[in-house]
């Protein structure tokens, strides 16, 4: 096979797993159309009954945001949100290309525009994959994101570092991410045998501790959904995860890679927490949209997940700033403000969404993971079996 098959193999074999007669839903920008047309080919060379593309487009997604109101693009669509219960019924698998073909496109742009969307369609999206259908995330390689990482349009050179960090250049790519999930896994389920009350990050500019659910899991490699099927949700990943207590969180990050965030580019990002809630944000370049995003509801200001990765990590390798937070949070340790992981804690997937949150999860439209982990990075976990090393200057000692 060639290069962009062999992706396209494992975002289908690997990935969203997708089964003879099931239908799939490919998220994708038209700066992608090659690699989506393979992805789709492969989808259907697995058995899938139909695959249905949706397509953004970033100067579309530009003219929106310049000439439309904050409310109209926020405004609910009962269209879009029955076809997303459609989806659920049917069982779909999806399918997310991303990519950023332009990080700078909405410079300049009003940020509370920019961070405009209809919120509760992509609420009724996160529940329905969220531990109920299988999905995946995948970064999909194309110019404008290579000027990003090389300063210069060199898909070439950013499809090699890609390669490296998907595995592509094994025998067999997904049988290669089978193995790397049993590791994960493996470190997954050391941690729950420790049952951790709190998890601390300290690092150059860093020190926040943020509480754990009694019970919650330590979840890596991959997801099973609800049929048994397993699949990868993020393709690469390198971490171990899961969802805190949205109400404990005390203390400081200072992000150690750039974020992409809403079609601007934050450099020096620095946040401060308090009673679980982000109280003062700072940064060297697009502060204000992260400010416009926190903005976004109650629960945007709060964390749903804290992350485990360490230097062995294949994309921490690459010694690349990807400039795409899919890749660069599978370089170091991270968190991520917005909306929990249900499955993280059992039996919260078949809770309202107000026990939910009694139980300390955390319920929003949005989910942000900002890397926070490096050289120099050292996390400890306290239990009831006392205070344990997890990770010390950027290297797994647990």
């Amino acid at each position: 096979m060639d290069r962009i098959e062999r992706f396209a193999d494992v975002v289908v074999r690997a990935g969203a797993n997708v089964q003879p007669g099931q239908g799939v839903i490919l998220r994708t920008d038209t700066a992608h159309l090659e690699i989506a047309r393979a992805v789709v080919a492969a989808a259907y060379a697995a058995g899938a009954a139909w695959v249905e593309p949706i397509w953004t487009d970033g100067p579309m997604r530009r003219a929106a945001v310049d000439h439309a109101s904050a409310e109209s693009l926020s405004a609910s669509r009962g269209w879009a949100l029955q076809r997303i219960r459609e989806w659920s019924e049917q069982g779909v698998a999806s399918i997310a290309l991303h990519g950023d073909a332009d990080p700078h496109l909405l410079d300049g742009a009003d940020p509370v525009r920019a961070a405009a969307f209809p919120a509760d369609e992509v609420r009724a999206m996160r529940e329905m994959v969220l531990g109920r259908l299988r999905w995946t995330i995948v970064g999909a390689p194309n110019p404008g994101w290579a000027a990003q990482v090389f300063g210069e349009p060199d898909t070439e050179r950013l499809w090699e570092a890609v390669s490296t960090a998907m595995r592509l250049d094994t025998e067999d790519p997904a049988a290669a991410w089978q193995e790397r999930a049993a590791v994960l896994a493996g470190r997954g389920a050391r941690l729950d045998e420790l049952e951790l009350t709190s998890i601390r990050y300290e690092g150059d500019g860093t020190d926040l501790t943020v509480g754990l659910i009694p019970g919650c899991r330590w979840i890596g490699g991959g997801l099973v959904d609800a049929a048994g099927v397993p699949y990868m949700p993020n393709i690469p990943t390198e971490e171990v995860f899961t969802s805190p207590d949205r109400r404990r969180a005390d203390g400081v990050i200072r992000l150690t890679k750039p974020l992409v965030l809403n079609g601007s580019l934050v450099r020096g990002l620095r946040v401060e927490f308090a009673g679980g809630r982000i109280v003062d944000v700072s940064a060297d370049s697009g502060a204000d949209a992260v400010r416009a995003q926190l903005e976004t509801d109650p629960g945007a200001r709060s964390l749903g997940e804290v992350s485990l990765v360490d230097s062995e990590s294949r994309i921490a390798r690459t010694g690349l700033v990807f400039h795409n937070t899919l890749f660069d949070e599978n370089a170091g340790c991270h968190v991520a403000w917005g909306s929990s992981f249900p499955f993280a804690v059992p039996g919260a997937l078949d809770l309202p969404a107000a026990q939910r949150e009694e139980l300390g999860l955390n319920t929003s439209a949005v989910h942000t993971d900002v890397v926070i982990g490096g050289e120099g990075i050292t996390v400890t976990g306290t239990g009831p079996k006392g205070t344990v090393e997890i990770i010390r200057n950027d290297e797994w000692v647990l």
